[in-house]
């Protein structure tokens, strides 16, 4: 009986040393068991370039590839353009962007060319889940890109860097097209070259000018240094006023664009953006349709524009029918075609239009004169022929021509001249 008794007290006592070790054990399988990781960003990059780190980089490019990276596998259906934003800072604007996760990363590609010199904030939300559903803690990095400022956008774009070809697009010119052409040193070292016009021979054209100004919205911005010279000078021009023009008067003490507009009816007029030497407007004698002048004193007007770098900016808001001419990023003069008078075929303006079906202009924008020389309109004239060397040739610097299907805002404007000014 004794034996019996032993033997069932050992028993237990071996189950109970059992039941100690599968606990010990079940414990020791909790406790090695791990959380699910949480999601967190390891690196962001575009290309070699670190957007994660504590200084914000300012050399990023205008159309970047970024890479984000994180602590384990995203859920590909939180990486959505709900939870992932890209601003431009200086407006707001969101960006479009392509968006794909793959694994732990998350590539992100914006659909246009991003701004130059441009600061833009990349935002993550929490929104954003690890594929075993941990969150993303919110999260933001900002960075510049690359160059001088000047908004999106641009169509056409001439940098004049020992060449005469668009890097916007595709306006180039033709190597007959270019004629006693130089490069020099442009008003600063960012902005490199610039196209130099002797004054009585110097001409680039280029082809299909139509397509730079057939739009409801336009901006046409430049830098310019006029020489002073005994005549006039014709910085640029589209078949006169039967495109565009931009001439600088023989005196220095003024300017004006001459530029073609579409009305109702389908036809074509043209209307100058006038701007000389004590400029008035509709409050103070002018015309009526002038809604803004700068009244600038003669010589300080030829003292800004002798032989001085000066950017000019020249807009046409399409819906509300309202020309603006900026220099130097301020608003010297605009006009409303909706304040001409009632019954006026202007108030009906569609946009701005190619006008030139006649036999004596051509449709090729010219840098350094009135029209290209295919264009025989005032070719017997002595300021009108381009043959004539005592006409109104550009003499000066040309840069940094920039055209946009678009009306950049003042704030743009003014961003682009502080950026890019001397």
């Amino acid at each position: 009986m004794f034996h019996l008794i032993k033997n069932a007290m050992k028993s237990k006592n071996l189950f109970a040393i059992l039941l100690m070790a599968l606990a010990v054990t079940a414990l020791v399988f909790q406790s090695c068991k791990k959380e699910d990781p949480e999601l967190t960003l390891a690196e962001l990059k575009s290309g070699t370039i670190d957007l994660n780190g504590a200084t914000a980089p300012t050399n990023v490019p205008v159309m970047p590839t970024i890479v984000a990276t994180f602590s384990t596998d995203v859920d590909p259906a939180t990486a959505v353009a709900a939870n992932i934003k890209m601003k431009q800072d200086y407006n707001n604007t969101d960006i479009e962007l392509d968006i794909t996760a793959s694994g732990k990363t998350i590539t992100i590609k914006p659909k246009a060319n991003l701004g130059t010199g441009t600061l833009y904030k990349l935002s993550f939300s929490g929104a954003i889940m690890s594929n075993k559903q941990k969150p993303l803690t919110a999260l933001e990095r900002t960075f510049t890109t690359e160059g001088t400022f000047a908004p999106a956008g641009a169509i056409a774009h001439w940098k004049f860097e020992n060449n005469a070809n668009d890097n916007a697009g595709s306006f180039n010119p033709a190597a007959a097209g270019i004629v006693d052409i130089t490069y020099v040193n442009s008003r600063n070292t960012a902005a490199g070259k610039a196209a130099s016009f002797n004054g009585t021979t110097s001409i680039i054209e280029i082809p299909n000018g139509d397509q730079l100004i057939n739009t409801k919205n336009f901006t046409l911005s430049f830098w310019v240094k006029v020489m002073p010279q005994d005549k006039g000078h014709f910085v640029m021009g589209l078949g006169a006023f039967y495109g565009l023009q931009f001439e600088v008067f023989g005196g220095l003490d003024g300017a004006k664009f001459a530029i073609r507009y579409e009305l109702a009816d389908g036809t074509t007029a043209s209307e100058d953006m006038w701007f000389p030497s004590n400029a008035t407007f509709n409050a103070n004698g002018g015309w009526q349709g002038w809604d803004f002048a700068k009244s600038i004193a003669p010589a300080d007007y030829v003292a800004m524009l002798s032989n001085k770098w000066l950017m000019v900016t020249y807009t046409y808001d399409g819906d509300a029918r309202k020309g603006t001419l900026y220099y130097n990023g301020e608003k010297m003069k605009s006009f409303d075609f909706n304040l001409w008078p009632d019954g006026d075929a202007k108030r009906g303006v569609k946009g701005m239009k190619w006008g030139g079906q006649m036999p004596d202009v051509k449709n090729e924008l010219a840098f350094g004169f009135i029209q290209s020389r295919a264009g025989s309109m005032w070719a017997n004239e002595p300021w009108g022929g381009y043959q004539f060397p005592g006409a109104n040739h550009f003499k000066g610097e040309l840069d940094d021509v920039r055209f946009y299907h678009k009306v950049l805002t003042p704030a743009e404007i003014n961003l682009m001249y502080q950026s890019e000014k001397p």
